[in-house]
């Protein structure tokens, strides 16, 4: 089977494919740049699901233009990454903040979960 896409189609799949690559980059210099752990957590989740985001859209973009119809199967992988990647980060978060509270370290109190009575 010899499929050819048109160059309508190619122009923005390629420039999806690259923006993908550029977030990614994005995302790698902000964990280079970043001296803090908590600093660091957030350009890598926040470019790798929008380049991820940009990577499902090509391929929906490609494989519907070779089918000649709607393939939308591939938003499944940003979705599942999109609700997964705030939950992992905040679980990460917390983690890290236990341990340097746990080794002494100079951090925001803890925030109590009971609720303080007042007067009024």
């Amino acid at each position: 089977m010899n499929a050819q896409l048109s160059l309508w189609v190619e122009i923005p799949v390629a420039i999806l494919l690259l923006l993908s690559g550029v977030f990614a980059l994005i995302g790698a210099l902000g964990l280079l740049r970043m001296k803090d752990y908590f600093q660091r957590m957030h350009p890598p989740a926040l470019a790798s699901t929008i380049g991820a985001w940009c990577v499902a859209l090509a391929s929906i973009i490609c494989f519907s233009a070779l089918k000649s119809g709607p393939v939308l199967h591939a938003w499944l992988i940003p979705i599942l990454l999109s609700i997964t990647v705030p939950v992992t980060t905040l679980l990460l978060a917390r983690a890290a903040l236990f341990r340097k509270r746990m080794a002494g370290d100079d951090v925001p109190a803890e925030v109590s979960s009971r609720r303080t009575e007042s007067g009024g």
